[in-house]
């Protein structure tokens, strides 16, 4: 549980966020459908850089697909039609890739475009196929804009305006904080449109039921998030230790005020650390699909901490089990002294006992990862 001092004074947790997810919704991104603010993307784009001269990972999860195809598609009322909403996102996702490039290229940074539906991070495979993705475009240096695959999706489109989308890449990278940036400047104790006397929440704790009583209410006319979205968004980051805060999106340099430490909008404190989260994720997965044993200096080496699995220290694979599942690792002795996520499916592992990376490529006619198990998507038993 967050402390009471981290509650109070949350700036220590803004300021060691390392790895960010920053989300901007439809208004925003096309001024009320009017069109690309180039303006406002800039100036996003230009805080991202500063970010990342900071040594800080960004990734950048953004809506307005739909609204910029129906912009230029003449539409002035957002079809209810789903070919009509794939077609208009078809459209918009041109412009909307090409503006970003090009305003983070201008702030010396380079992009790649990705395109997500909630299935990919729902099926265990292709999760750690996005993570690793993902990951190494971090690594590169190359900033990731994330927009979900509106051509594709069916009910997605309709519904939730990408602010479950960024809370699931907050959990797919296991980012330290979500940032939402909106129209309004937090989250208020009531619907400040109508009650005058409302005041913002400025601190509070993601996953509190009052939140979400307070967040009623509907979205903008061009995109279809409202604040609940963005409450139950945070409470889904909070599963993987994510923190969130919800601010206006043309605050001036709020994404450099808040890794400063500065309170901007409503920061909404994660009930448990990252680490935390994740190892608890792990431990609470009893669903085990198959297990590996390993020698005894493997074992001794994954118990010292710190270290991943690799097929050279294996021994045995037992069960069936895809790429992504949970697995036990199992000592001589056949204790389990580990579980995490598979890097190779079960038939793959067997060909690749005792074997160094330098075969895996002539083994399976692939060269993946050198880890059976990397000590990032591993918990060890105790």
């Amino acid at each position: 549980m967050p402390s009471d001092q981290t509650l109070s004074h949350p700036a220590a947790m803004l300021q060691q966020a390392r790895r960010i997810v920053v989300k901007v919704g439809s208004s925003l991104v096309t001024n009320e459908g009017r069109g690309l603010d180039e303006q406002a993307i800039g100036e996003w784009c230009r805080q991202l850089a500063a970010l990342r001269a900071e040594g800080r990972e960004v990734i950048m999860v953004s809506s307005g697909a739909v609204a910029e195809g129906m912009k230029r598609l003449g539409w002035q009322t957002r079809p209810r039609e789903l070919n009509e909403l794939q077609a208009a996102a078809a459209v918009g996702q041109m412009g909307l890739a090409q503006m970003y490039e090009t305003k983070l290229r201008e702030n010396g940074l380079a992009s790649a475009q990705v395109l997500l539906t909630h299935a990919d991070l729902a099926d265990r495979e292709r999760y750690l196929n996005g993570r690793s993705t993902l990951v190494t475009l971090l690594e590169l240096g190359v900033l990731p804009v994330i927009n979900e695959n509106d051509t594709v999706v069916n009910d997605e489109i309709k519904f939730g305006d990408n602010d479950t989308l960024g809370a699931l890449v907050a959990n797919l990278v296991e980012a330290d904080l979500l940032v939402i940036l909106t129209d309004q400047k937090g989250l208020f104790s009531a619907d400040p449109r109508k009650h005058p006397d409302a005041t913002l929440v400025a601190v509070g704790q993601a996953g509190d039921p009052a939140l979400e009583a307070m967040a009623g209410g509907a979205g903008s006319a061009v995109g279809t998030g409202g604040m609940l979205t963005k409450i139950l968004a945070a409470k889904r980051a909070a599963g993987s230790g994510a923190s969130t805060v919800i601010a206006w999106g043309r605050e001036p340099d709020a994404l450099l005020r808040l890794v400063q430490g500065e309170v901007v909008g409503t920061v909404l404190v994660a009930p448990t650390q990252k680490l935390q989260a994740r190892k608890q994720w792990m431990k609470d997965h009893l669903k085990l699909h198959g297990s590996v044993v390993v020698d005894a200096g493997a074992a001794a080496m994954l118990q010292q901490g710190g270290k991943s699995l690799l097929p050279i220290g294996m021994t045995e694979v037992q069960g069936e089990f895809r790429r992504g599942e949970v697995i036990a690792v199992r000592n001589p002795e056949g204790v389990e002294i580990a579980r995490g996520l598979a890097n190779y499916s079960s038939y793959e592992a067997r060909q690749l006992c005792r074997k160094p990376s330098s075969q895996f490529e002539a083994l399976l006619g692939y060269s993946a990862e050198p880890e059976m198990v990397h000590r990032d998507n591993m918990v060890l038993s105790r």
